[in-house]
């Protein structure tokens, strides 16, 4: 048995779950949806360059989580899986996971998007191991902070660490697929790297280094 490790936004499903999440509360007039769509394509467009500053896009991202009553960030959190995440469901994303689950493999998602809007998903996907950013959580209330190691580029190798010496299982025969070269760090540590209808940056990198390069979009 080995550990396959995937990461979620535009690996297993066909879009960013925390862009659409933006999207979802300025639709419903939740936050100042102009400001606050120039803002989300703004961090956007810094992620796929390589140049997203983590920690300004979290206090951006977050601070709705803080802004609302728990009960209420549940009821939409539940509306936005059903109408932004259902849609983006990838078959052959199952399917791939099922080839794993079939062959033995440990499954486990590693994202940077948070804890708050990912964890319905993972679930969703049937994959019990989730490891993603943690919005901090106090007397019933999220604060709009994060804690911890934030789950992007280098601290996707951190935190998997941290995971491995509390669960005790290792990267022998590991896989590890993703779209972003932001992933890079973690592709290095694995036996088996897998490019994911990858972006230009990691499409390069795979070409040289001979990794392999799938699609899990329907064609």
């Amino acid at each position: 048995m080995s550990l396959a490790i995937f990461d979620l936004d535009n690996t297993l499903i066909g879009g960013d779950s925390d862009y659409l999440w933006g999207q979802f509360l300025a639709e419903r007039g939740l936050v100042d949806g102009e400001r606050h769509e120039q803002e989300n394509q703004r961090f956007y467009d810094e992620y796929r360059a390589g140049t997203l500053d983590i920690r300004a896009f979290l206090a951006f991202m977050l601070k709705p989580l803080a802004e609302h009553p728990l009960a209420d960030l549940l009821a939409w959190r539940a509306q936005f899986i059903e109408e932004k995440i259902g849609p983006i469901l990838l078959p052959k994303a199952t399917a791939l996971l099922d080839r794993h689950r079939i062959a033995g493999d440990t499954l486990l998602i590693i994202t940077a998007t948070n804890r708050f809007i990912t964890a319905p998903i993972a679930e969703r996907l049937a994959v019990a191991h989730l490891l993603a950013t943690e919005a901090e959580f106090s007397d019933g209330r999220y604060t709009g902070r994060s804690v911890g190691i934030p789950c992007f580029q280098q601290g996707k190798v951190a935190r998997l660490s941290e995971w491995l010496a509390e669960t005790g299982h290792d990267l022998a025969g590991s896989w590890f697929y993703s779209d972003s070269h932001n992933d890079l760090p973690l592709l290095n540590q694995v036996d088996h790297p897998v490019a994911v209808d990858p972006d230009e940056a990691l499409a390069s990198h795979a070409v040289e280094r001979g990794w392999p390069m799938i699609s899990l979009r329907e064609t």
